[in-house]
């Protein structure tokens, strides 16, 4: 199974579900691994190890998915999604995507310019400015801490401070669905993060920073509009 067969579930779901096919990403998933599974049975990985080989599908094709769920929105707005691996696995970069690659490097003195970690980047195409990025896991435990750490350090430049840093999960170990008592994923989101947009049927006890995904737009136009 490749990302254009789970892309196409997606789709199968959206003319079913329509605007709430975000909160079915889990069973999509669920799906989709059996599917992955009857693939595997007949081109086995080397090791024979089928859950390690889904769990690299399923952590390489959500943020995929996320990806393509939102891209027409955004370039509605005027503004460009990229992969984050293209900055920094392509050897020639475009002169746009080189300043792109300069507005949200980080910079560590003698040890040099280093992107951060992250799945998705919203950017400007007419000034380059980076707005946001996106991690998008299927559990918090997946990278939320070092979402964290980013965060920190791109609030210590002029250059990147201004650079949301948010969250995108279907949230499948429940992390996010309490905000008292929190628990530590939750805790990193409402304080060092700038938000987490959750892909779920299930209840959430939301606040500023932990919303469902439904809210995602309507906040990157808030966003563009302070910008």
């Amino acid at each position: 199974m490749k990302f254009e067969g789970l892309k196409n579930l997606y789709l199968k779901k959206r003319e079913q579900l329509g605007a709430d096919t975000y909160k079915h990403i889990s069973e999509l998933l669920t799906e989709a691994k059996e599917i992955h599974k009857r693939d595997w049975v007949e081109h086995p990985t080397p090791r024979g190890d089928h859950e390690q080989s889904w769990k690299a599908f399923k952590g390489k094709n959500l943020e995929k998915l996320i990806e393509f769920i939102i891209r027409e929105e955004v370039e509605n707005l005027g503004l460009k999604v990229l992969n984050g691996n293209k900055l920094e696995k392509t050897i020639h970069l475009s002169e746009e995507l080189s300043r792109v690659k300069r507005n949200l490097a980080i910079d560590y003195g003698e040890f040099g310019l280093h992107l951060p970690d992250v799945d998705i980047i919203i950017y400007s195409p007419k000034t380059y400015k980076v707005l946001a990025v996106i991690t998008s896991k299927v559990t918090l435990r997946e990278r939320i801490a070092q979402s964290g750490y980013w965060k920190l350090k791109l609030l210590q430049d002029d250059t990147t401070k201004h650079i949301k840093v948010y969250f995108i999960t279907p949230d499948e170990d429940g992390t996010l669905t309490q905000k008292e008592p929190a628990k530590k994923g939750r805790a990193i989101v409402e304080v060092d993060l700038d938000g987490s947009y959750v892909l779920t049927t299930g209840q959430i006890e939301d606040s500023n920073k932990v919303k469902l995904f439904e809210h995602f737009i309507d906040d990157l136009k808030k966003l563009l509009k302070n910008n």
